[in-house]
């Protein structure tokens, strides 16, 4: 097995993000996670599907990201379900906080994976809800380029 073979993997990932909400800008954190919450996200069975980032005073947290408890952990364990705090530069926090405070935008997270250096990394995503109908031509969208597929391989 190569060196690399664990870094840049996708531990999970939040598929309903891009339908849910229009991703305006893409920003990548830091995750600050106890040594059973890395094991535990190496096997590849977390869940973001229903997290979201919030300003807890300067600082952003993750909050209702799913970490499965560790087996072999024993009483050791963590909390499935604990708000995590995320590294961010300072730069970048106050860009998310004001775009938060000032035009009613959500940070959303889009997965979690391991960096080159085997770091945990959150991508997060600075997003505005959609609508009904802006749901319904993203399937229409998806729909035709699906069609044109299609049509395409059938030409061939």
């Amino acid at each position: 097995m190569s060196k690399d073979a664990g870094h840049n993997k996708l531990a999970a990932e939040n598929r309903k993000a891009r339908f849910n909400y229009e991703v305006i800008d893409v920003y990548e954190a830091g995750i600050a996670l106890t040594g059973t919450e890395i094991k535990s996200l190496r096997g590849g069975k977390a869940n973001i599907g229903d997290s979201y980032a919030a300003a807890e005073g300067t600082n952003f947290v993750l909050y209702n990201a799913y970490i499965p408890e560790y087996l072999q952990a024993n009483r050791f364990n963590h909390e499935t379900r604990r708000p995590r705090r995320l590294l961010m530069h300072r730069r970048e926090i106050n860009k998310l906080l004001g775009a938060t405070e000032r035009e009613g935008l959500t940070v959303v997270p889009l997965d979690i994976h391991f960096n080159d250096k085997g770091r945990a990394k959150v991508k997060l995503a600075l997003a505005r809800g959609k609508k009904l109908h802006d749901k319904r031509e993203s399937d229409k969208e998806r729909d035709w380029k699906r069609e044109q597929g299609r049509l395409l391989k059938a030409r061939d």
